[in-house]
């Protein structure tokens, strides 16, 4: 073959089908990724409950690395824009979305209505679908821990808690945080201030300090900012964290904190995906599956103390203790929990009241 003209021709067209297999190949490539999508109530920032689950985030990036795409959008508000995020999420090819606040779930549950064929996961709630499920830790396990830790050290006996919302959840642990209190001081008091918002670092600030000036010596918060710590700083008080360590806003403040751990969880459900086995399920893991725990102790812990955070640890992993073991009163004196009987799991996801040793009125 001497014709130039139809070599010429015949290697253009190698090339064309070169390129268009190429061009076929990234895209099947592109296809086969999981897409996964991501929906923070607050911005990530360097520690607080979405910097934790942005933990998780990165550790499926780190483990499946170009097997998946993930999309992560912060700063989305409950309610009306959150059913929007979830569903452009959705509708733009997301196989799997996790939806990370409590007020996501109704939106979550109307857009997986919507979406069948695409799998959601909820955090801190209780509703499901044949493909939404839930996933929640016992929070207040670490909360009765870092009780024990303020009952021992604190010199006013005046503990001071700033609250986000009065839901199940948020009252769980300030009711452990007293309970684990009282075990090794009865004579602790906790206040609570409610600030309605869960990411308002002004309005948490404020709480704080209205805390410490009734006298608290040590607070905390279930609030997703720094805040809290950094005024306990300010003030020369002492604080204990809340979902990550945040000892670099108070170094001479922070005593631990109670941090939350989602990174094995969402491995896991990613690959369950991934292997064509994922289904809705409801999981509500603690101490001793690795979800909570508590982060280093300040200098300023004493040993035995911590000797006895340790022990109480151990005995919670292993159900020889419950937070919420009988008895129990509730702020007004009635029995909740007989002597020698535990709360159920039913009972402690619907808790509506404050425990003995709250001295504030819960809202109504």
């Amino acid at each position: 073959m001497n014709n130039p003209t139809l070599k010429s021709r015949l290697k253009h067209l190698a090339g064309i089908v070169l390129a268009t297999g190429l061009l076929l190949a990234g895209s099947a490539q592109a296809e086969d990724k999981l897409k996964i999508g991501f929906v923070y109530v607050s911005p990530i920032g360097d520690a607080g409950w979405t910097y934790q689950h942005d933990l998780g985030r990165k550790a499926v990036a780190e483990k499946f690395g170009d097997q998946v795409e993930i999309k992560t959008i912060e700063s989305v508000p409950e309610g009306a824009e959150a059913e929007r995020v979830i569903r452009d999420l959705a509708a733009s090819g997301n196989q799997l979305i996790f939806a990370t606040s409590f007020g996501y779930m109704n939106p979550a549950l109307k857009v997986a209505k919507a979406f069948p064929d695409t799998d959601f996961d909820h955090a801190t709630g209780y509703k499901t679908a044949k493909n939404m499920g839930n996933y929640n830790a016992r929070f207040y396990e670490g909360r009765y821990l870092a009780g024990i830790v303020a009952g021992s050290m604190s010199q006013s006996n005046v503990l001071g808690y700033v609250a986000a919302f009065p839901i199940p959840e948020v009252l769980q642990g300030i009711n452990a945080f007293t309970r684990g209190a009282q075990s090794v001081n009865p004579d602790i008091e906790v206040k609570v201030v409610w600030i309605n918002s869960w990411f308002d670092p002004g309005r948490e600030r404020e709480a704080a300090d209205a805390l410490m000036d009734q006298g608290a010596d040590i607070i905390t918060h279930h609030t997703d900012s720094t805040a809290v710590v950094a005024a306990a700083e300010e003030k020369g008080k002492q604080a204990i964290g809340y979902h990550s360590d945040m000892s670099k806003y108070g170094p001479k403040a922070h005593l631990t904190a109670v941090t939350h751990h989602w990174d094995q969880y969402y491995i896991d459900q990613v690959q369950a995906v991934m292997d064509g086995k994922w289904e809705p399920t409801t999981i509500w893991g603690g101490i001793k599956d690795g979800m909570i725990n508590l982060s280093p102790f300040n200098d300023a812990v004493p040993e035995e103390v911590r000797k006895k955070v340790e022990e109480a640890k151990a005995a919670i992993a292993a159900g020889e203790l419950q937070p919420f073991g009988g008895p129990l009163l509730d702020q007004d004196g009635t029995e909740r929990v007989a002597a020698g009987a535990g709360m159920s799991d039913e009972d402690i996801s619907r808790m509506d009241y404050y425990v003995k040793g709250v001295s504030s009125k819960l809202p109504k």
